[in-house]
């Protein structure tokens, strides 16, 4: 095992996963009142929603297959008589058209907070770090999904990728199966470590407050504050 292997896909990724953990505990505990997306919606709405819909809609497809190619091992597909050639269809199928959704929506966010100087001026500094790791990561992963399977040889990532993968989190990491992919694989992977690193302090964590409580909350219930006059002459 090489030294660089082993900072590359061993050390990076564990340092990055434990500052995601712990920044958002620090966060949680300690700027509540900032735990939100700060939204701009009041500012400038047309652009927004659209911006917003496409690259939300788009990150939920792309995290479904990111569950199914990486985090679900190759013989679970198999063994519901998915060969290799129709897993390759869908998974090129899929995977485009999230990337083509969710780089459309931030291209449009981007474009909305440069073209509008009243959204532009709540640009914070931690802001443009994570557009930056963002804007790398979905660059990276559309070139990976679709450039890379549709005009050159294509790569079967459940190989090295996705076993890498499984094991950090299995605490089994072998850091030799990322020396085999090609270079835009490995970027891809390294642009998602500084993702999760940066995620604590950006407005990144609205992710996680979504109001599932809502589901299982009853109705609200409105009443009259004064009693309706009565009527008839009684």
């Amino acid at each position: 095992m090489s030294a660089g292997a082993l900072l590359l896909w061993v050390v990076i990724p564990y340092v990055a996963l434990t500052i995601f953990v712990v920044g958002h505990v620090w966060r949680y505990r300690r700027d509540q009142f900032m735990w939100t997306s700060r939204s701009t919606q009041m500012l400038e709405s047309r652009w927004l929603r659209w911006g917003s819909t496409l690259f939300h809609y788009g990150t939920f497809m792309a995290i479904g297959g990111h569950v199914i190619g990486i985090a679900i091992p190759a013989a679970v597909p198999d063994a519901f008589g998915i060969d290799e050639e129709a897993y390759h269809l869908i998974s090129v199928s899929a995977g485009t058209l999230a990337g083509v959704l969710v780089l459309a929506g931030f291209v449009i966010l981007l474009y909305r907070r440069l073209r509008f100087p009243r959204v532009a001026a709540t640009t914070t500094r931690t802001d443009l770090v994570a557009y930056g790791a963002l804007t790398v990561a979905l660059v990276t992963g559309v070139i990976a999904t679709s450039g890379w399977n549709l005009f050159v040889s294509g790569y079967d990532y459940r190989e090295t990728v996705a076993p890498w993968f499984r094991g950090i989190f299995l605490l089994d990491p072998n850091p030799e199966l990322m020396t085999e992919p090609p270079l835009i694989y490995q970027i891809h992977a390294l642009s998602a470590s500084l993702l999760y690193a940066v995620w604590p302090f950006t407005r990144l964590v609205h992710a996680w407050s979504y109001p599932v409580q809502y589901l299982g909350r009853p109705y609200i219930l409105y009443r009259r504050r004064y009693a309706p006059a009565r009527t008839g002459g009684r």
